[in-house]
């Protein structure tokens, strides 16, 4: 059945009030800001939307491309997922950061405790150094307010 011009011109408003809503970031639930959406709103098929009103559809297109080339979007889902995507990209460097200087930590822990093991090894060394010579030899007394007693250093435990 053909549709009178009156009834031509009333879907053209309906579907351009639906393409200002869409482009204005009122998205029903459920929708999106695409041609499914545009078609549903304004009250007609899909199928129509494509045949009969493709200029329309063209149009709603053209004008979400220009909006989202300048930087607006529309829809929010999309921007939401567009900040959900450059966070995870943020927090995904951040950890590949973290695991590198984590990395590095531990090899220079690793190298730390290597040295201080050397360390503990020399000062065991000059102890038995100490005591052989303290045994061959006379030993001045000590003077206990120096704070130099070797005694009073604790052994680092062996792992």
């Amino acid at each position: 059945m053909a549709l009178s011009q009156e009834q031509r011109d009333q879907i053209e408003r309906r579907i351009r009030a639906a393409i200002d809503r869409l482009l204005s970031g009122q998205i029903p639930p459920g929708g999106a800001c695409d041609a499914k959406t545009l078609a549903r709103e304004a009250g007609i098929s899909r199928a129509s939307l494509y045949r009969t009103w493709s200029h329309l559809k063209d149009e709603f297109e053209q004008r979400r491309a220009a909006a989202r080339a300048a930087g607006q979007q529309p829809d929010p889902k999309e921007a939401r997922i567009a900040r959900l995507r450059e966070l995870n990209q943020r927090l995904t460097g951040k950890l590949a950061r973290t695991n590198t200087e984590f990395t590095l930590l531990k090899e220079r822990h690793r190298l730390l405790l290597s040295v201080l093991a050397a360390k503990d090894d020399e000062l065991e060394r000059l102890r038995r150094e100490l005591s052989t010579f303290a045994g061959t030899h006379a030993v001045p007394a000590r003077n206990h307010g120096l704070g130099d007693d070797a005694t009073s250093v604790v052994p680092l435990a062996r792992h």
